[in-house]
């Protein structure tokens, strides 16, 4: 039996409701579709979501450290797997690999790139550190030298997003509402929520679960990002992403996405003139030729204050999880611990002890 079809059968009581449409509750709900569960989406799309804005960019490198990102080379892997299967079932392109550009701004970085690069205990697989030169960026800008990331690309987020909610709607399983709190009947086996009925509920809904009376005291620290998008015919980058304190990355048809930048105050959804001055500098210390602003985006990134995921049971209400606080990679992180989740509900495996929404219990 295909997916669509037992996902439609007339059952009393789904198995889960997820609240929130953005990178966490898309991966998470069509996670749970593949392995066999029934679920119901319930999203206000008028919301805050840093989803909607994102890059999308996957980076298994830390800059400052030239050091693997966390738990990289198991996320790289189940992500690429995740993406894929679900462009084959969607019919469409969802990711795009590439490398990512990091020129050297002087010969100590040079330096050290190759001394990690032939350090045992440190190399890794998503680092090339031959002796790039002379790549054309710009008529008027080349980097001399220069570094590449491997395995790292983006996923077209609003794309995915689309496609997830279109695919949810068939299926009879996505809800365009705000979420009523005071609505939420908790029993001791099950949780209603006004037509509803669930065996559990998973609350999804990034950095606005400050607002949730179940979860407000999760330690957040969320950081407003804001990013262009402009056209140019001009700027030489196809396929690599460039990156020098901010990055430019190529959407095709002469469109690039410009970012980002990092605010922890005034946490909305509202494009400063602050943010795109600060980005035009960087973009016109490098691009010296016309270009259009097409658009100028801003969102609130979901980050905890230890910058990892809460993911996990309340502590009073177990019918009731949390898989929120993704942050900045979320693209990155979403798909491997939505199955650490769901290899929880089906064999009891243990919830990653850095992830587990059990290191705050303290906080409630």
């Amino acid at each position: 039996m295909d997916i669509v079809h037992l996902l439609k059968k007339n059952n009393s009581i789904t198995d889960y409701i997820i609240i929130g449409q953005g990178i966490a509750g898309s991966v998470l709900s069509l996670s749970l579709i593949k392995a066999g569960f029934s679920v119901i989406v319930i999203n206000d799309a008028s919301l805050s979501s840093s989803s909607k804005v994102a890059g999308g960019i996957w980076n298994p490198i830390v800059f400052k450290r030239l050091t693997k990102s966390w738990l990289a080379d198991d996320l790289i892997p189940e992500l690429i797997d995740f993406y894929e299967y679900w462009e084959k079932e969607f019919n469409t392109t969802l990711i795009h690999k590439r490398h990512i550009i990091k020129p050297f701004t002087e010969e100590q970085e040079k330096n050290l790139w190759l001394k990690k690069a032939n350090d045992t205990e440190a190399k890794n697989q998503f680092l090339d550190v031959s002796s790039y030169e002379n790549l054309s960026i710009d008529p008027n800008y080349q980097v001399r030298s220069y570094s590449k990331v491997l395995q790292a690309g983006n996923l077209d987020v609003a794309h995915f997003l689309e496609c997830t909610k279109a695919y949810l709607t068939n299926l009879n399983s996505y809800y365009e509402e705000l979420v009523d709190y005071q609505k939420i009947e908790l029993s001791a086996e099950e949780i209603k929520y006004q037509s509803h009925i669930a065996k559990q509920l998973i609350f999804c809904e990034g950095y606005l679960i400050s607002k949730n009376p179940y979860f407000n005291w999760i330690p957040m620290k969320p950081a407003k990002g804001e990013t262009l998008t402009i056209k140019s015919s001009h700027i030489s980058l196809t396929r690599d992403i460039f990156n020098k304190g901010f990055f430019i990355m190529p959407l095709g048809n002469q469109l690039f996405k410009i970012g980002a930048t990092y605010e922890w105050e005034n946490l909305d959804d509202v494009p400063t003139k602050k943010a795109k001055d600060e980005l035009i500098t960087k973009l016109n210390s490098i691009i010296t030729s016309p270009y259009e602003i097409i658009s100028h985006d801003a969102g609130v990134r979901p980050s905890v204050i230890d910058r990892r995921p809460v993911i996990g049971r309340h502590p009073d209400y177990k019918h009731m999880l949390l898989f929120n606080g993704l942050g900045t990679k979320a693209v990155m992180i979403a798909p491997y611990f939505a199955k650490n989740l769901i290899s929880h509900f089906q064999t009891n495996e243990p919830i990653e002890h850095e992830v587990n929404l059990e290191r705050f219990y303290k906080s409630k």
